[in-house]
Formats: structure tokens, sequence, C-alpha cells
């Protein structure tokens, strides 16, 4: 029987959730997912889950934040006047908006808070600090 290895092409179906049961993501109805094992094009508790899984396999496992998208960080999460957007943007809590750090990446950012004169954004992943739980059904390996 073979079984899923680093450097395989996989293909699941999943569905994700928080420990509470709220799903916030699934492939049901769609494509299954398509990755390249250990090739960090997802997170590392879903490359490990499926290392060593045959075809048509199923598991449930549970990621903590370690393995996921990582602890909260506070120091990403900042206050920012006002005048510092352009003229024509308003900030409104929910809103994305991009920045470009000192190395030219770019970071996305979500506004979390206003007041009159700032608002405030998180750079965070909205699944940062997060433990998830996902089924998983592996049903190809290239």
């Amino acid at each position: 029987m073979t079984t899923a290895s680093a450097s395989q092409t996989v293909r699941i179906h999943y569905t994700g959730r928080f420990t509470n049961g709220e799903v916030f993501d699934s492939s049901a109805d769609r494509d299954p997912l398509e990755f390249t094992l250990g090739a960090g094009h997802v997170i590392p508790g879903m490359d490990n889950a499926v290392t060593g899984m045959a075809i048509g396999e199923k598991k449930t496992v549970q990621i903590e934040p370690t393995e996921g998208y990582g602890d909260r960080d506070e120091r990403l999460i900042q206050q920012i006047p006002k005048d510092a957007l352009p003229d024509d943007v308003e900030p409104e809590i929910g809103m994305h908006l991009q920045s470009q750090t000192p190395d030219g990446q770019m970071m996305q950012l979500v506004v979390t808070a206003l007041d009159d004169e700032t608002f405030t954004v998180d750079a965070n992943h909205p699944l940062a600090g997060q433990v998830l739980e996902f089924d998983i059904e592996l049903v190809a390996i290239d």
C-alpha cells in the first residue's frame, strides 16, 4: 500500500473547525486541495497529518498554533494616525489594508478599532493563536 511522503503531490478533502465546532473552511463541494508534501504550501500540522496516510484513509487531527498559523503576536497590532492614509480612504472596522515592510514584503492588515484620530490594525493571521481541528481524507497521491 502506497502512503504519502515528502515531495509527493497529494490531493485531500478537508473540513477545518475551531474547537467549539464552528467550521471555518472546507473543500466540500469543491475540488480537493492539491499540494506538495513538505514544500510549505500548507501549515506544518497539515503536512505532518497527511504524511503516512494511504489513499482513501480518513482521519481527524487537532493542530496547535505552533503547527498552524502561529501564536498571536501583540507586536503586530498597531495604532496608526488617520492622516497616514490617503485622503480618499476612510478606515472602517473589518477593512483589509496592505502595507509594505522596510524590506519590501507585503503585509495584510485588518482594521480592528477606530477613534477620532487613529485606527488600530492587526497583522496577525486571522487563525493565529487558534487550536484547529481538521477532518482529512486523502484522495490521491501523484
